[in-house]
């Protein structure tokens, strides 16, 4: 899938009665047992435990633009939105990709001001709070490397908006990012990180976590956390900027609502706009598609350095294989093989693992985008999943998303307006098919 350079709010229609069968046709082959999360040791022993709240894969900066010069003297307000709650909050940072030493001269949270509700960069003042390092406020991240805040005393809810503030006072150098965060991010020169007001901060992009890749909670029990590990998708390419209407967040709101804290589990979205399982997010791509630094390394890769390290992870959710598709013309064989070694390598974890079916996308780009061939592709990847014992479980996108009179195309109610992202309405069918059974609830 594509990495749009600018972004734009796609206003989906009023909800409406979704598809019969939705809910009802998505798992197809799963096994009676599915593994469940492991014993919480923390409440056992009658102490609180860490939970993943929020998690966002990272990537080099692109060769040209800010992320590759970097930030000088700068703030960037970033707005992250929870999935689970907790009475403690700790953040992490990442210079992974960074080709320097980074200074971090002050790092603050705060929750947004309810009463500004045009003006998402507004802080309440009595909020803030300051992250420090080893009890220092500033902190400097070595080259590859990446930090854990402190723990603070920081009460924040199930599925709420935390707003994190970054003061870098020399060179950055190129960032540590994630891409496309269907989210605006705020960045403004000097030291704003004390700042409610957020009049200061000028450059307002819709896109773009830097340096910030998650956020902990402390809780009294916690199951763990199911991570997506996915392409745009599940990185909400067609859903509404602002909106946390990704298939995970609203997969996140159905695991919350009524449910105890105890059988809460985190969601953890760790997709990337454009990535592949067996290409670089640098190489080229059918349609004139140039590629860039910010889709990312091949999946493979991407599992100890976006998957294992995350914070109670106990389902892993795959959903890759359609750019290998349409980028580069990998053959359904190439993209099994590589379906089945994530499978090994996160069940060797004693990690429940579960695959997605690829969706539709005749409609989508340039001319030798889509063509028959390739969708034969996606059809024999497709049956191999539904077929398949390996997998803990099949959850069955493609079936949801399709239009059964022309099972190529997405769903006209579904469609984003370029035939391969789903829209807010999509991205809630998704998620209101996902058996729940299958995350051991």
């Amino acid at each position: 899938m594509t990495t749009p350079k600018k972004w734009h709010v796609i206003t989906a229609p009023k909800r409406w009665q979704l598809v019969a069968a939705a809910a009802t046709a998505l798992v197809v082959g799963a096994p009676a047992l599915v593994a469940t999360a492991g014993p919480d040791n923390g409440q056992r022993a009658g102490a609180p435990v860490w939970a993943g709240s929020w998690a966002a894969a990272v990537t080099r900066g692109n060769t040209s633009g800010l992320t590759n010069t970097g930030l000088n003297n700068h703030s960037i307000r970033m707005i992250v939105h929870t999935t689970v709650g907790g009475n403690r909050v700790r953040v992490r940072l990442s210079n992974i990709y960074g080709e320097q030493a980074v200074t971090v001269g002050r790092a603050t949270v705060a929750r947004p001001d309810a009463s500004t509700p045009t003006d998402l960069s507004d802080v309440t003042a009595p909020s803030v709070r300051e992250l420090k390092f080893n009890g220092s406020p500033s902190v400097i991240m070595n080259r590859g490397a990446e930090l854990l805040s402190d723990p603070i005393d920081f009460p924040i809810g199930d599925q709420q908006d935390l707003v994190v503030t970054l003061y870098f006072p020399v060179l950055t150098g190129p960032v540590t990012f994630h891409g496309q965060s269907r989210q605006t991010t705020f960045i403004g020169a000097t030291d704003l990180t004390g700042a409610a007001a957020g009049t200061g901060f000028t450059t307002r992009p819709d896109c773009c976590w830097m340096f910030l890749s998650g956020v902990d909670v402390q809780r009294r029990h916690s199951p763990g956390a199911v991570v997506v590990l996915g392409d745009s998708i599940g990185d909400g390419n067609g859903s509404s900027v602002n909106a946390n209407k990704r298939w995970p967040d609203l997969l996140a709101d159905r695991l919350i609502d009524g449910r105890p804290e105890v059988r809460t589990p985190g969601v953890l979205n760790l997709s990337l706009a454009g990535n592949r399982l067996n290409h670089e997010g640098t190489e080229p791509g059918t349609g004139g598609f140039p590629g860039y630094y910010e889709l990312g390394p091949n999946g493979l890769a991407r599992l100890n350095e976006d998957v294992f390290p995350q914070t109670g992870v106990q389902t892993v959710v795959t959903h890759l294989g359609i750019n290998d598709i349409w980028m580069s013309g990998d053959s359904a064989e190439r993209i099994i093989a590589s379906l089945r070694q994530i499978n090994q390598q996160v069940k060797a974890r004693g990690l429940t693992s579960l695959v997605a079916t690829l969706t539709p996308y005749e409609g989508h780009g340039n001319p030798g985008v889509w063509t028959p061939e390739k969708e034969a592709t996606r059809q024999a990847v497709n049956t191999y999943l539904r077929g398949s014992r390996e997998f803990d479980g099949v959850l069955d996108f493609d079936r949801v998303l399709r239009d059964p009179a022309q099972p190529s195309r997405l769903l006209p109610a579904y469609d984003s307006g370029d035939h391969i992202h789903p829209n807010d309405l999509g991205n809630q069918a998704i998620a209101d098919a996902v058996p729940l059974r299958l995350l051991g609830l």
